[in-house]
């Protein structure tokens, strides 16, 4: 399983430098969450990988350059008016290897994409009319139906309730663990990301603070540090990390 390299990543809007020198090894085979207040350069650093944003640095898997086939990615907002079913709009994930005729194994890898986010039930509902939660599930599953070798999901579950994030989440780690994929997922949501990532970077003003496991990046001092809250790191029963938030320090946000 070859692991993403990352080596002076950097990214400049104009004068302005976005992202500077991000270096990390990210391991496939299980999910890494990318994490930090607005404005951290998470996005950014998705779209850069992604090859969609023009950066510096060196981006590679298993020594070797990114090859675009290989790489599935979803930006944080994507609202879908194309009058397509959702069924068509998964398909379309495969448009490299579609012909005239779809072949039965395309039509399976997409229903087997539904089912897994419990869209099944909404294969021949038009996508447009949709909610914005299942409309970023339809667009989910059209990215996993092309089974990338590199997955880059921005905020995959900001539409989304609770269920609906476990459910999202338990199947990238599925998908990530059986696949042998690198898995990149930015999240808000300190908690989720302790419970899923084997690996979290911390990203606070376009440079990464710290990597590892949630236990050693998401200490109260680290938080502090990086959002300007105050919180009490708890332990849930299955012994994940979670974050409650106390405070705002004084002149947090500013």
């Amino acid at each position: 399983m070859a692991a993403l390299e990352l080596v002076g990543v950097t990214v400049a809007r104009g004068r302005r430098t976005v992202v500077t020198g991000v270096t990390a090894v990210v391991a496939a085979g299980s999910i890494t969450a990318l994490v930090g207040p607005n404005g951290a350069g998470k996005s950014t650093l998705l779209g850069a990988v992604a090859g969609v944003l023009p950066c510096r640095g060196t981006i590679a898997m298993g020594g070797e350059p990114l090859r675009p086939h290989e790489v599935a990615y979803m930006p944080q907002s994507m609202a879908v008016r194309a009058s397509l079913t959702v069924l068509e709009i998964v398909l379309l994930g495969r448009i490299e290897r579609l012909g005239w005729r779809v072949a039965t194994e395309d039509l399976s890898r997409a229903g087997d994409a539904l089912r897994a986010l419990g869209l099944d039930e909404l294969a021949h509902s038009r996508v447009d009319a949709l909610s914005g939660g299942q409309q970023q599930l339809a667009l989910l599953a059209q990215r996993l139906v092309r089974r990338p070798r590199l997955l880059l999901l921005d905020e995959p579950t900001s539409a989304l309730d609770l269920a609906r994030q476990l459910q999202v989440l338990d199947r990238l780690a599925d998908y990530a663990r059986d696949s042998g994929a690198v898995v990149v997922v930015a999240l808000h949501d300190l908690s989720l990301a302790a419970r899923y990532a084997a690996t979290l970077l911390l990203m606070k003003d376009g440079t990464l603070v710290a990597s590892g496991s949630a236990g050693a990046v998401l200490t109260p001092a680290a938080i502090r540090r990086a959002y300007g809250v105050e919180v009490e790191v708890l332990k849930t029963s299955l012994g994940h990390p979670a974050i409650a938030p106390l405070r705002a320090c004084p002149g947090a946000g500013g």
